[in-house]
């Protein structure tokens, strides 16, 4: 038998047994468990941290801040949780697909569990007995029974999903939608979701939710994508959204708080991770892009909900904050120094940095990586925005932006460093041209380089500045991850679909061509662009009708799709939006062959690329 599935209901109880049901939950919860890359065992000993760039989990024991255990678990772990009172924890391998269990006082692998693709937040009852865990792709949640690591069922919630938190009776789990903003509240004994809290058009990037231990309010760290605003005029904020959880009023019961707002209006970039003191009075927020954090008053008020208190100043890219148990310690995790800091809480006085793991990266990478991250200076003046804010850890923000030239749909950097020229107006033809982009309009930043700098298309910016250098060799390193519907190799419809993409009828394989599904290629020289039909929809167009080929590896998570996002799925790319068989010819093909095709579509790539594209020349030059 499979994993039972477990639909969202779309139908509530009468008002007054939800409302109810609300209320006894959260006065049962004392103290609630929320998804992130720290957590600390229930007696305040030991502190577990995800290394996404080490593939690590490293064991602090807090008795003496000192590093117990660095244990490897595989490539790009996320969200971690102790299971219980115990000292066995669980952390999501993002890109392994599997769930890993842990024992921290021995420091070693206890058990495994594989899921279908990206798991992310992991959170554990009180018990320690049931292990729920977010799978980015599709969008479900996962139930694991830890005494066996197997999965007990899955639930249906929406696509990419991320934050992950319970209550401390265990009734209810509260999950973010990342691209959206939503929160949706399932009920854990039959898996329905009794409500839903939908966030706003521009609502993006929510990552986290973190519970109030003892009054019904979430609290969403999230960014504001206004896509139809150009450049830095109010496109990209930091919000905080407040949710009250125990109303059913027809308006979603959301305080959207700019926390740009605070401290004289200050711009703050990137909000990753927020936590709350046992006490229910402060709240944490941490910022990735400015490296700093809010400390903030938490009021009863149902209006203002929080107020600024102060602000730190923290290290390179923080990525998480937890309190101690007892409220007296909150610790800050600097994924770019590889380090933890404790801080006291009641002076927000640092008390120690502990190292947590050593850089994985080469010198230059790390730099770029860290250039990448930042919303200061030298890559932008106003502190609002950073490569990271549309392309975090290399991923699309899921948004069609209005720029300049004409709609643009965020690409992801997967692949980047082989499949030049970069943009869909292949007006880029190396990753130094966005010294352009920093210093323009839309970073406004200084920039890298100390003199001229050459126009894109022109004489090469590489080898004009180190720091620019470094900037494109990180960006560069974004690599395919294997299709989740590949992982038993193509499917009988992949492999008719697969005949059907190479045939000479449809001409599919014609530009989606190679070992990258592409005929771009990181040479000079003249471009092969075309024209498929869709670049006259749009009357702010000012670059097409001509648009480079995008490799088709990894599209089954990317839609939108096409250069303006009007393609919803990969059936409407091959029919809505194939008029007159410009993009490649499928008029013809019956309803059965097109979701032949669509299955070998969203199988890519169900192979490593990169050895074929050794052995055909596409992989010369390392950039």
């Amino acid at each position: 038998m499979g994993v039972p599935f477990v639909r969202r209901s779309r139908h509530l109880a009468c008002p007054l047994c939800v409302v109810s049901l609300f209320v006894i939950a959260w006065h049962a919860a004392a103290a609630s468990e929320a998804n992130g890359l720290l957590d600390l065992s229930r007696d305040g000993r030991y502190l577990a941290c995800s290394n996404r760039d080490s593939g690590t989990v490293t064991i602090i024991d807090l008795r003496n801040d000192q590093k117990l255990h660095e244990i490897p678990v595989g490539r790009h772990p996320e969200g971690l949780s102790f299971l219980g009172n115990s000292y066995r924890l669980a952390t999501a391998v993002y890109d392994d697909d599997t769930v890993l269990f842990l024992d921290a006082e021995q420091g070693t692998v206890i058990g495994k569990t594989p899921v279908f693709d990206e798991p992310y937040g992991v959170v554990s009852n009180r018990a320690g007995t049931r292990l729920f865990v977010t799978l980015d792709f599709p969008g479900r949640v996962a139930e694991i029974d830890t005494s066996n690591f197997q999965i007990l069922r899955e639930i249906e919630v929406e696509p990419f999903l991320r934050g992950l938190a319970i209550t401390a009776d265990g009734t209810q789990l509260f999950t973010t939608g990342y691209y959206t903003g939503n929160l949706s509240c399932i009920e854990t004994a039959t898996g329905t979701i009794q409500r839903q809290w939908p966030g706003k058009s521009h609502d993006n990037l929510c990552r986290q939710v973190t519970l109030h231990p003892q009054r019904p309010k979430a609290y969403l760290p999230h960014i504001r994508s206004r896509i139809s605003v150009a450049h830095g005029a109010g496109s990209i904020f930091p919000l905080l959204s407040v949710i009250t959880t125990d109303t059913l009023e027809t308006e979603s019961p959301r305080s959207r708080i700019p926390l740009d707002s605070f401290v004289g209006a200050r711009v703050t970039c990137n909000p990753w991770d927020t936590a709350i003191s046992p006490d229910g009075n402060t709240l944490l927020v941490v910022f990735a892009g400015t490296n700093d954090m809010f400390v903030c008053n938490v009021l009863d008020d149902n209006y203002r909900e929080v107020t600024y208190r102060a602000s730190l100043n923290l290290s390179h890219n923080p990525r998480a904050v937890r309190f101690s148990p007892d409220g007296k310690h909150f610790f800050v995790y600097n994924a770019l120094d590889f380090q933890v800091a404790r801080y006291d809480a009641a002076t927000l006085r640092k008390l120690a940095d502990i190292p947590v793991t050593e850089n994985p990266l080469s010198e230059e990478i790390l730099l770029g990586k860290r250039l990448f991250y930042t919303a200061h200076q030298p890559m932008s003046s106003r502190l609002w925005i950073s490569c990271a804010s549309c392309h975090p850890d290399g991923q699309p923000d899921g948004r069609t932006w209005h720029n300049p030239e004409g709609l643009r749909n965020t690409q992801s950097l997967a692949g980047m460093a082989w499949t030049h020229p970069i943009h869909w107006s292949a007006d880029r033809d190396e990753v130094q041209d966005f010294e352009l982009t920093v210093r323009g309009p839309l970073m406004q930043g200084r920039g890298l380089i100390r003199g001229r700098v050459h126009e894109a298309l022109g004489p090469p910016n590489h080898g004009l500045s180190p720091e620019l250098d470094a900037l494109a060799a990180y960006s560069n390193t974004h690599q395919f991850t294997l299709s989740p519907f590949a992982k038993n190799g193509l499917s009988q419809a992949a492999r008719r679909g697969q005949q059907i993409f190479h045939s000479a009828e449809t001409r599919c394989a014609t530009c989606h061509s190679g070992a990258f599904y592409t005929d771009s290629q990181p040479t000079q020289g003249k471009f092969l662009m075309h024209d498929v039909g869709t670049g006259k929809d749009d009357p702010t167009e000012l670059m097409g009708p001509t648009y480079d080929t995008p490799t088709l590896l990894g599209i089954y998570r990317t839609a939108p799709y096409l250069h303006d996002g009007s393609a919803n799925s990969l059936l409407d790319v091959l029919t809505k939006r194939n008029r007159e068989d410009r993009h490649g010819k499928t008029s013809h093909l019956s309803p059965g062959e097109l979701a032949d095709l669509v299955e070998f579509l969203q199988a890519l790539p169900f192979e490593d690329p990169i050895p074929q594209a050794r052995e055909t020349g596409l992989i010369e030059v390392s950039r």
